[in-house]
């Protein structure tokens, strides 16, 4: 009789081990769940991937998008009527033989994408940046901000923020921004 207590307890416990595992799964198996560290399970198999983004179909570009549909597109300003262009201003420096070394055209940072503050053109040298505004009011707020190391003329602005130009020499491109404005 022993025997078949053994057995039958056995039987019993077999069974039960496979009906506590066919049962069904928990919520958190039929998601995916997670692991205790918060990482996602991979699921046993996974779907195929779509041919195309849903947004794609709808004439929508890929992509996160940066600004709502209603939003005009940016145009970049224009510079104010009279103001001399700022490659202009810079031929000026060379004229009157200041240094304007290591020269480059950021107008592109005029826009939105760059620094942001609304100038019309920008071109920088290690000595000084030139910037052009859409007009002279603008030009005076950017002035102010900057205090001390910017000089304005109309709605031209030099900056000296970050360079190590001498006041003396300050002086002298201010002086042919005047002449030339």
């Amino acid at each position: 009789m022993t025997k078949r207590l053994r057995l039958l307890s056995t039987a019993a416990t077999v069974l039960l081990a496979l009906g506590l595992t066919a049962c069904g799964k928990d919520s958190a198996d039929r998601d995916g769940g997670a692991w205790a560290d918060g990482q996602s399970k991979a699921p046993a198999t996974s779907p195929a991937a779509p041919d195309e983004a849903p947004n794609a179909a709808e004439g929508r570009p890929k992509g996160k998008p940066t600004e709502s549909p209603s939003t005009p597109p940016f145009t970049m300003p224009t510079k104010a009527d009279g103001a001399p262009s700022a490659r202009r201003v810079v031929d000026a420096f060379k004229a009157a033989g200041l240094a304007v070394p290591n020269l480059r055209d950021r107008t592109k940072d005029c826009g939105p994408d760059g620094k942001g503050i609304g100038c019309a053109q920008l071109v920088a040298t290690d000595a000084v940046s030139v910037y052009v505004f859409p007009d002279e009011a603008s030009a005076t707020n950017q002035t102010a901000m900057w205090g001390s190391d910017a000089f304005r003329k109309g709605a031209v602005v030099l900056s000296y923020l970050g360079t190590r130009t001498s006041t003396t020499e300050r002086k002298r491109y201010d002086e042919v921004l005047t002449k030339l404005a």
